[in-house]
């Protein structure tokens, strides 16, 4: 396999990365941001931008991306079974472009796009440090459903979030920095905006359909 990525830099895992709870994992890619998809084969690692991504279940937690079949990630992906959904902010938004416009068959993106590592808890792929929430995951055996959209369905096995952005349950205030990205076309991105409350929504961010 002629590919140049290499392992990333690997960081001490920092003590404001803290776990979210399973059934509350959805709650971490609920409003679509894009995400960084990092997988592993053997010692070298891998990562790309995906936009389509969304959760689809919460207990146990279930996640869909789509992850075109003619990449590396998705290569590594299948081989493995797991993967990262890792959720970057607006600091990174130049490496987001790099990951999501080159190969990692060519390239070390790792060392182009400047990113670094902190090791998962429960699959081998990579959490790329400086993200403010990191789902790992591993592939439900829908082949079908691969095959035919390049759409990627997965179990979630840990969750963690950037204690200073997300806490009990919620994401808090941000700074700009920590905004995070939705890709419209052609590089282009929104950022996440301010939050705000609507009446009827309790304080756990549960809306009345999750609890039906």
């Amino acid at each position: 396999m002629n590919t140049a990525t290499a392992s990333p830099v690997w960081l001490d895992r920092p003590e404001w990365l803290t776990p979210v709870p399973l059934p509350q994992a959805y709650r971490l890619i609920n409003h679509g941001p894009t995400v960084l998809v990092s997988t592993a084969h053997g010692e070298r690692c891998n990562v790309m931008a995906a936009a389509w991504n969304m959760p689809l279940d919460f207990n146990p937690p279930k996640v869909a991306v789509v992850v075109d079949r003619n990449t590396l990630t998705r290569e590594w992906l299948e081989a493995s079974g797991e993967f990262v959904l890792n959720v970057p902010v607006a600091g990174q938004a130049d490496a987001v472009r790099r990951v999501g416009t080159e190969t990692g068959r060519t390239l070390d993106k790792w060392r182009d796009a400047g990113l670094q590592a902190h090791r998962a808890e429960q699959v081998r792929a990579p959490l790329v440090a400086g993200c403010v929430a990191w789902l790992e995951c591993r592939c439900l055996p829908e082949p079908e459903v691969l095959a035919r959209h390049d759409l990627v369905l997965a179990e979630v096995v840990a969750a963690w979030a950037d204690a200073r952005a997300y806490a009990s349950g919620r994401w808090l205030p941000l700074q700009p920095a920590q905004h995070m990205l939705h890709h419209i076309a052609g590089g282009e991105f929104f950022q996440t905006g301010s939050e705000r409350s609507v009446p009827g929504v309790g304080p756990s961010g549960e809306l009345p359909s999750e609890k039906a």
